[in-house]
Order: structure tokens, then C-alpha cells, then sequence
């Protein structure tokens, strides 16, 4: 009885944790919210598909499973995003590296992780890199995202090969108007991101006129313009291809055990674990966890539990054929822009997933390849400048002269190598700095 009453009060708290992190703080806010995702993660699931021959289905079960428990644990919008490096390298590279070297890829990655957080690596790692570091690897991921964005509002894409093919036409069911129509829509409902939208007192205004615009003000910025701009996404897929509705299957993918050989281990490590590790460590676990902090001082979102949680994600779902994933700060900043303030944001995402993984399985591959890119660029368009505007807070030349330099060699280069120079401009600024105060006395 007494090794009973610890057990219940436990279970009881924790089942009061969870509903308290899935609570909605506002319902349409959290629906928003959830769909700030999309514009990274439908592109290059979508790709993979098509390329890979991905299993679309099992990708959707297992990351709507993602979604649900790190809403609950974190209570916050913890996106899952799929890992953006190794699916660069497994489309580039033809037929060579292929489901096992991809699986090969995200097991080596996730189990390094793992092992980082469990044995307490990665929270030394957090403490000792410069904020303006961090800031630095954010605003370039923020503006890549961007710059992509921007690609696929302009140009038209065959995700298949990751190109971009010819200018984008102005009008029709997937032209630039439409993208710009879109884009223009969000940014009167959303602003520039402001908190407090839709703001004001009636009683400030004496005559019905004004009360009458701050009514229509309010119900503007009520609105939920990424779920409406999905929803007409989704609306003109179906247009652009009617049949495309018959031609899906009902019932969900056949669930296997991917086979890796040797050689699958070999690839996956060399050309897919070792470029996308230092990516994971930076901006899935390092920057996604001093955005959270910015985001959600109230919240407790520790680089162990996160680089944990990435790693027994794809320690699982890599064996059964769904696509590696983790955490992405780009993520989180978007569906915070579009409203999603708590973990019940991403377990709504989570729950769509899950239905759409047994009802129709892989075979929404082709509804999505008909959705328009060019609205799916708006989203992530969005969600990367709101992963940029966290940088804002360099309090000195110094500090923002790191932030830039780390930033302007990550898109030149990549993520890891601007990482370095940050670090080795960062020490040489102090160094200096102590220089000269010896210098003084």
C-alpha cells in the first residue's frame, strides 16, 4: 500500500503536466499555429517520396506520433521537421543512396545525439557557445529558409530532383499573384508579429464609426491566415487535378522492417550522419532550445532532454521506413508567428497526420504533388523571418559583428564551418579586448 500511494501521486502529476501542456490558450490561434510547419516539412517529404520512394504513410503515422508526445512533454510548439541535410545528399545522389542509407543516415545521427544528451556532452556544449553564436547559426537558417522561400514563389519546382525549373507564371491556380495575394493576406491579419494583435479599447472611441472599425480590426486579426491559406491550398490542389481524389486509396501503408546492409551502414554514416550531425547539434537541439528559452521563459525545454528526444524518435521510427527527423528552430519560430502557444498546437498537427497515415496512407502523395508551391513558399516565407527577428537582440557592434560573420559563412558555406569562425572571431574579439585593458594599466 505504501509503494502504491508514490505510484498514483506520480501518475497523477504527470497526467496533470500533460493536460496543462496540451491546453489550448486560444483555439483558432492554436490551429494557426500548427500549420507554420508545413512550408519545410510537405516540400521535402513530398521530394522523397517521389525521388525515394519514401513510405509516405508510415512517415505520417510515425511523426504524428512525434508530434502528440512532444506537445505533451515540452508544452510548447517543439516542431518535427525532417532532417534537411541527409534528404539534401539522398536526392542529389541519384540512385546510390537510396531507403537503407537514408535509414543508415538517421539512426547514426539520432543515436549520436542520444548518447550526447544522455551523458550530459551536450548541456557543457550549450553553456560554453556565445550567444552571438547561437544567434548567428539562427539568422542564417532563418534567412535560408527565407531566400528558399522566395525560390519557390518565384519559380516553378520538381521536388523529385530539387530544381528549380522555369519563371513561374502570373496568374493560374499555382501563379505568383496567387503567392503574392496570399503573402499580402497574412501579413494584414499577422503583422509584423506583434503579440498583442488586435489591441484597443472601445471605450477610446465615442462614436459607433469607431467602435465599428475597432470591431472589424479585431475580427481581421482574429483570423487564422495560415489555416485559411492552407485550406485554399488544398482546395485548389483538387482543382488543378479533380480525379486526383479517386485516385487515392483508402487504408493505411504496409508498416516493414527496413533491411540495411553493410554497405547501407557505410554510406548512410560517411554521406549522410557526418554532414547532418553538426546541423542537429546547432539548430535542432543548441538553437531550437535558446529560442524556446526566448519564446517560453516559463517553460523548461533543457538541450538534454531535447537531444534525447531526437535521438529515441529515430532510434524507433528509422527501423519501420519513416523519414529521420528532430527538432528545428525554423519550426518553432513558425508556429509561433502563426499563433501556437502550446504543445496542444503541434499535437493538433499530430492528430491531422495520424488520420491521414491510416486512412489514406502514402497515396496522399498525390494531392500534395498538386499543391500549389507557391503557397507553401508563403508559409515558410513567414516562418523563416520569424526565425531571423529572434537575432535582434545583439546589444553591441561586437556581438552583432560575430552574429553576422557566423551567419554570412553558414550560407556560403555551411552550418558547421560558420559555426568555427564564429567561435575562433568570437575568442580572438576577447582576446583582444583583454589586450588592450592590460595595455590601460
Amino acid at each position: 500500500m505504501e509503494n502504491s500511494e508514490p505510484a498514483s501521486g506520480f501518475a497523477a502529476a504527470t497526467i496533470q503536466k500533460v493536460r496543462k501542456n496540451l491546453a489550448f490558450r486560444s483555439k483558432w490561434s492554436e490551429v494557426n499555429g500548427a500549420m507554420g510547419d508545413l512550408g519545410t516539412y510537405i516540400p521535402i517529404v513530398l521530394a522523397l517520396t517521389l525521388a525515394k520512394d519514401l513510405n509516405l504513410g508510415t512517415t505520417l503515422i510515425f511523426t504524428a506520433v512525434y508530434n502528440i508526445l512532444t506537445g505533451a512533454l515540452y508544452g510548447v510548439p517543439m516542431p518535427v521537421q525532417p532532417m534537411k541535410s541527409i534528404a539534401a545528399v539522398a536526392i542529389s545522389s541519384g540512385s546510390t543512396f537510396g531507403i537503407p542509407e537514408i535509414m543508415a543516415a538517421g539512426i547514426c545521427t539520432s543515436g549520436s545525439l542520444f548518447l550526447l544528451g544522455v551523458t550530459g556532452l551536450m548541456e557543457t556544449v550549450y553553456r560554453l557557445i556565445p550567444l552571438p553564436v547561437v544567434r548567428g547559426v539562427q539568422l542564417s537558417q532563418g534567412l535560408s529558409f527565407a531566400m528558399t522561400a522566395v525560390k519557390y514563389i518565384k519559380k516553378e519546382q520538381n521536388f523529385s530532383k530539387a530544381k528549380s525549373m522555369g519563371e513561374r507564371h502570373w496568374v493560374g491556380l499555382d501563379g505568383l499573384l496567387l503567392a503574392l495575394v496570399c503573402a499580402g493576406f497574412i501579413v494584414v491579419v499577422n503583422g509584423a508579429g506583434e503579440e498583442n494583435r488586435g489591441g484597443g479599447n472601445d471605450d477610446d472611441d465615442d462614436d459607433g464609426g469607431g467602435r465599428r472599425k475597432e470591431r472589424l480590426k479585431r475580427f481581421i486579426t482574429s483570423l487564422p491566415s495560415a489555416f485559411i491559406v492552407f485550406l485554399l491550398g488544398v482546395v485548389l490542389a483538387i482543382l488543378r487535378r479533380p480525379n486526383v481524389v479517386k485516385e487515392m486509396k483508402v487504408g493505411p501503408s504496409t508498416i516493414q522492417i527496413v533491411k540495411i546492409s553493410k554497405h547501407a551502414w557505410k554510406e548512410g554514416f560517411i554521406n549522410g550522419a557526418i554532414p547532418q550531425l553538426p546541423l542537429s547539434v546547432l539548430n535542432s537541439v543548441i538553437a531550437v532550445c535558446k529560442l524556446s528559452s526566448d519564446l517560453f521563459p516559463a517553460k523548461n525545454c533543457s538541450v538534454t532532454s531535447v537531444s534525447v528526444t531526437v535521438g529515441l524518435m529515430n532510434l524507433v521510427g528509422c527501423w519501420f521506413g519513416a523519414m529521420p527527423c528532430c527538432h528545428g528552430a525554423g519550426g518553432l519560430a513558425g508556429q509561433y508567428k502563426f499563433g501556437g502557444r502550446s504543445g496542444g498546437s503541434v499535437a493538433i498537427l499530430g492528430a491531422a497526420k495520424l488520420v491521414l497515415g491510416f486512412v489514406v496512407g502514402s497515396s496522399l502523395a498525390k494531392l500534395l504533388n498538386q499543391f500549389p508551391v507557391g503557397v507553401l513558399g508563403v508559409l515558410l516565407l513567414f516562418a523563416g523571418l520569424e526565425l531571423a527577428m529572434a537575432c535582434r537582440d545583439m546589444a553591441s557592434k561586437e556581438e552583432s559583428f560575430v552574429m553576422l560573420l557566423c551567419a554570412a559563412v553558414s550560407l556560403g558555406s555551411s552550418a558547421a564551418i560558420g559555426f568555427v569562425c564564429g567561435i575562433v572571431v568570437f575568442l580572438l574579439l576577447r582576446l583582444r579586448s583583454k589586450d588592450q585593458s592590460c595595455s590601460a594599466l
